[in-house]
């Protein structure tokens, strides 16, 4: 496997380098660029079969480079920033790693290109968009930063037990029941989290599907969803959505 590395900073780059000739032994890096202009004179002349792509390089977005360069190679961006996940995935990403990332994170990406190859017929190229779709499932935000008592830390998403509106602020709630306030109105983050992992119950509702423990018929057909930890009211599904959630836990 032919494989660029397109990283402007050199440890990352060289971590990249080694983790990927640790794991893919029989794979060649064709080359490593730190810029779009250096990136797309590249890519005019070399035709890799995989790209590890940065985000912020530094003279600009990466997604530049696919305005000048017709890429037809799958693409994983690495990068420090996960609000750039929606433009990754629509620019032929097949994974999308946070810094740092881990040898496990690299192995996960590698085989995820390795079964986009298995869909390939001969020489002839499918159509990458429905592959990268069919076959990418991103995991969503894994954490998110909050700000209490004038201090910042993160809290990994599998450790949320659910989302909740309060006086019209979202807050997060963790299974070791922690709470803290978030910046982002629920709808984002409904958008921002696995919708295999969470289902919106209702409109101040958002929950992780761990944290359910068990559900019962409740008045006018709704269902009560109760879950391993306290929450300040009841959740309630109403009928019309009863269907959807039902099926959502059945496709767990």
């Amino acid at each position: 496997m032919n494989i660029i590395i397109i990283e402007d900073e050199f440890r990352a780059a060289k971590s990249l380098q080694n983790l990927i000739s640790d794991l893919k032994p029989d794979s060649r890096i064709l080359g490593v660029y730190d810029s779009i202009e250096s990136s797309i004179d590249g890519l005019k002349e070399l035709k890799p079969d995989l790209i590890f792509m940065d985000i912020h390089l530094s003279d600009g977005l990466s997604f530049e480079i696919f305005k000048s360069v017709d890429i037809t190679c799958p693409v994983v961006f690495c990068t420090a920033f996960d609000q750039y996940m929606l433009d990754a995935f629509k620019s032929k990403g097949v994974d999308y790693v946070l810094k740092p990332f881990s040898k496990e994170d690299i192995a996960e990406a590698l085989r995820k290109v390795d079964e986009l190859k298995k869909f390939f017929q001969k020489n002839e190229l499918p159509d990458l968009e429905s592959i990268i779709q069919k076959i990418n499932q991103p995991a969503g935000k894994s954490s998110f930063l909050v700000f209490k008592n004038q201090k910042y830390t993160t809290i990994q998403t599998e450790d949320i037990a659910y989302f909740y509106i309060h006086n019209e602020i979202t807050h997060l709630v963790t299974f070791a029941k922690e709470q803290f306030p978030l910046t982002q109105p629920l709808g984002q983050v409904a958008e921002q989290v696995s919708d295999r992992q969470f289902f919106r119950v209702n409109r101040q509702y958002l929950v992780n599907f761990k944290a359910i423990k068990e559900m019962e018929h409740y008045f006018q057909r709704k269902i009560l969803v109760k879950l391993t930890i306290e929450t300040p009211e009841k959740l309630l599904i109403n009928k019309e959505k009863t269907h959807s959630f039902f099926t959502w836990l059945e496709d767990r």
